[in-house]
């Protein structure tokens, strides 16, 4: 019996603050009791940062993945790109953070009682984006929402998912 799980995570240029996006990564199918893996694609806008999954300091918010909902797979570890140390003006030391195109990989394994035919996870990226070099005006972005993927070529048939953004205010 074979499960396929769609983890949808259309462009969230167009529904967000605009910071950030993630991809959508490719259909994963696999075995009852196998391992499988879902590349998601996530893209920071040009002049800006967010802080990688370990921050240089316990106050600064991490980029985190976490899943609200698996179906029949069973979430693991989520693993999240290495990241840059960059200096910046407005800090005294330098941080960690991603800018530009990365990664993140979702492990899962597929549960052993799993239902045969399509499945989704549910999950939420939450980020505090911030400008590379101070700017004078920024706007906030206050508000969770979600983004649902459309009925496209039999993906998502269920309005799976997928990720939710939660963003705090640009520093």
């Amino acid at each position: 019996m074979l499960l396929t799980a769609w983890l949808c995570l259309p462009s969230l240029f167009a529904q967000s603050s605009g910071y950030l996006a993630a991809g959508e990564p490719a259909k994963v199918a696999g075995a009852r009791n196998a391992a499988v893996q879902a590349k998601i694609p996530v893209t920071v806008k040009v002049g800006y940062h967010v802080n990688s999954n370990t921050p240089s300091d316990e106050y600064l918010i991490p980029l985190k993945l976490t899943w609200l909902s698996t179906g029949a797979l069973e979430a693991g570890a989520v693993a999240y790109p290495k990241p840059s140390l960059e200096k910046y003006e407005f800090a005294e030391k330098p941080l960690s953070v991603y800018t530009g195109n990365f990664e993140l990989v979702a492990n899962f394994k597929v549960a052993a009682n799993a239902p045969t035919g399509p499945g989704a996870a549910v999950g939420k990226l939450r980020y505090r984006p911030a400008a590379t070099k101070p700017a004078t005006s920024q706007k906030p972005s206050r508000s969770p929402f979600r983004t649902r993927c459309s009925n496209a070529g039999g993906l998502c048939r269920r309005s799976a998912l997928i990720v939710s953004e939660t963003a705090r205010s640009p520093a």
